[in-house]
């Protein structure tokens, strides 16, 4: 007769902030932080950003491979076929304050779009596909109705006849861009379409993983971004360059946030300790589409910015970020500040979604432990002696 002998617990590591801890697989994007690599399926994001459209990056991350042109006609033929809004909601957006916060109505509006889908709650691999093109193709239409209410302007309805940012910036203005513009935007989309294991990218499979809906994955996605530490630094950038206001301004105004120690927004990234790849090329974008706009001062502002970091901190592995570069090109497209954390949600839909469906693909729910450093074997006392 055997006697089992006890076996020793196995106590998880402390991870805080999981900087060190794997949780996910993803076919979608490669991370090399140290140095200053980002893939989608194993293409560097430089050269999508100088060669591809948003429509087939989105394509490329849900399928795992680039799309033969009759293939990418017919995505962009589903995505386009979802552009329009229901009326309903359409009403909605008509009737909420014109104060509210941007990433407040988007939060509430991406909610609301769920009441309208007859599939949010079939968890077949098709009914997900299908609500990831609807969410993907709708999302742009929410942030322009949106602004035309809250400036009292008419709501512009969606032209099929459009590309992703080509229809945007159309709803956005009521007219439609220069090539130039909507070629600006499509590179910030393909920039900001997937990160790994982000914050937000995190929150949505944790929600999906409890088998809950696509639209409830976005909604905490969308709450996830919201936040400074993660979707807010592209404004701060801008709040940054027209506190310098001028060129003659920027030496002393870092040198005085530097002697502070205080942070230089744009610069610097959790997982970068080398160039954010994307922030490269949107580099020489960004000073096109500023001198084009008449906003090249804006572009010496952050390349004077840019020279005195790589003095002071680059030794230190701080360098540019997507965001220090994105921040002067919305602006020169003419985009108001507080939507540029939608304009990241606009784009991240597509890897948000696609996360979502490679979570449910042998769907294990997430839950992680907790550390208790509370106190132990306390009495209760009764209120009367307390």
């Amino acid at each position: 007769m055997s006697i089992a002998t006890p076996t020793t617990p196995v106590i998880p590591a402390f991870d805080k902030g999981l900087g060190n801890t794997v949780a996910a697989e993803t076919q979608m994007s490669f991370i090399d932080g140290g140095r200053g690599v980002l893939e989608y399926v194993g293409i560097e994001i430089d050269a999508l950003a100088r060669n591809s459209t948003f429509e087939e990056t989105v394509f490329l991350l849900w399928n795992r491979r680039l799309p033969k042109q009759s293939e990418l006609n017919a995505f962009s033929e589903q995505l386009r076929a979802e552009y329009a809004l229901p009326q309903t909601l359409v009403n909605l957006i008509r009737e909420m304050p014109r104060a509210a916060g941007p990433m407040h109505v988007l939060r509430t509006l991406v909610s609301a779009l769920s009441l309208f889908d007859s599939e949010v709650d079939n968890d077949s691999v098709e009914a997900n596909n299908h609500k990831a093109i609807r969410l993907l193709a709708k999302t742009p239409a929410l942030i322009a109705a949106f602004d035309r209410h809250r400036k009292g302007k008419p709501i512009v309805e969606a032209d099929t006849s459009l590309t992703m940012a080509q229809n945007f910036l159309y709803m956005l203005n009521g007219s439609k861009p220069t090539e130039s513009m909507a070629r600006a935007l499509d590179v910030c989309l393909i920039l900001h379409a997937d990160h790994g294991l982000n914050a937000s990218t995190f929150a949505a499979r944790v929600t999906i993983s409890t088998l809950s809906d696509m639209y409830s994955a976005m909604v905490t996605a969308i709450g996830t971004l919201k936040g400074p530490l993660h979707g807010g630094a592209n404004e701060e950038v801008m709040i940054m360059l027209n506190e310098i206001g001028s060129i003659e301004n920027v030496d002393a105004y870092i040198a005085e946030k530097l002697r502070k120690r205080d942070r230089i927004m744009g610069f610097g990234h959790r997982v970068y300790k080398a160039i954010d790849p994307r922030a490269t090329y949107l580099k020489t974008f960004s000073k096109q589409v500023a001198a084009d706009t008449g906003n090249l001062n804006l572009f010496e502002m952050s390349r004077r910015i840019e020279e005195i970091m790589a003095k002071e901190v680059a030794a230190k592995g701080i360098y540019p970020n997507v965001d220090f570069y994105s921040a002067t090109t919305y602006h020169s497209i003419g985009i108001d500040l507080d939507l540029f954390t939608c304009m990241f949600a606009m784009s991240r839909i597509a890897g948000w979604a696609g996360h979502c469906i490679e979570q449910l693909d042998g769907n294990r729910l997430i839950r992680p432990n907790a550390a208790y450093i509370g106190p132990h074997q306390q009495p209760y006392v009764a209120v009367d002696q307390r």
